[in-house]
């Protein structure tokens, strides 16, 4: 294992869980000191917790909900307090979306997706952008998806606020590359409970899904992610900016099928 993140400051959100709990693991590992961003105080805290006795990490949970922007900008200034200043944002942090025709979606679950991805991630990068500009130094990794790419039926809020955040991170990427900071979206496609509670609510897309990935499996959150968000958020990747990876198993060259079947 590397110490390419050695010292680093990170803020991760939704790190109690899944995708965001790989992640933080793996920044862990090589050496970054992490604040657990997270909703869920339990998850959060045994992840910090975890971070500290399993890696030996600078670690601590805040209580955060991104769809507020005062909780938000609390994230990032509490990572400053800490540690003095903010090198890496992951923003992560996702739920309370639905899976439900696009004529039945409300006006109140479409807000509520962008506050969760667009909004939450602006609010976050616009609070350490002045930080990282001064020390000539930042990265920003956005998890995306290819629901929004691929247009994948039922969750429209999830996909056009996914898409939207593509789009705020290139804009970043261009307006901040000149101060060292660069900007760059991990697509996933990961065993995480957001999943594994899709594969039981329809084994036949699931399955299916799996059929047509080039890999045939779905990734490790820690094993499989964590690495290329520790590459993206470490100096290796210092000349890659405004770039979409897709860290799917190949999922994304054709297209993976996904229409289960709504009454």
């Amino acid at each position: 294992m590397t110490t390419r993140l050695s010292g680093k400051r990170a803020l991760i959100t939704g790190a109690g869980d899944g995708i965001g709990r790989g992640i933080a693991r793996r920044f862990a590992a090589e050496g970054a000191r992490v604040l657990v961003a997270e909703r869920n105080p339990e998850a959060g805290e045994a992840a910090a917790a975890e971070l500290r006795s399993e890696f030996g990490a600078e670690a601590e949970f805040l209580h955060t909900d991104v769809t507020q922007k005062p909780d938000v900008e609390a994230a990032v200034a509490r990572v400053v307090e800490l540690w003095g200043s903010v090198d890496i944002v992951v923003n992560n942090a996702w739920g309370g979306g639905t899976t439900t025709r696009l004529e039945d979606k409300t006006d109140a679950q479409m807000e509520h997706g962008f506050r969760m991805a667009r909004m939450a991630a602006f609010w976050s990068m616009q609070a350490a952008c002045p930080w990282m500009r001064k020390q000539h130094y930042g990265r920003f990794v956005n998890l995306c998806s290819l629901n929004g790419v691929n247009a994948h039926m039922y969750t429209a809020e999830y996909n056009s606020a996914k898409e939207a955040l593509r789009s705020l991170t290139r804009t970043a990427a261009r307006e901040w590359a000149e101060h060292g900071i660069t900007a760059n979206i991990i697509c996933p496609a990961a065993a995480t409970a957001a999943y594994k509670a899709f594969a039981e609510w329809s084994p036949e897309s699931a399955a299916e899904m799996l059929r047509q990935s080039p890999m045939g499996r779905m990734g490790d959150p820690e094993a499989d992610i964590g690495p290329v968000a520790a590459f993206l958020a470490s100096d290796e990747s210092r000349y890659l900016t405004g770039n979409t990876l897709f860290v799917d198993g190949g999922g994304h060259i054709n297209g993976v099928t996904w229409a289960p079947k709504l009454p």
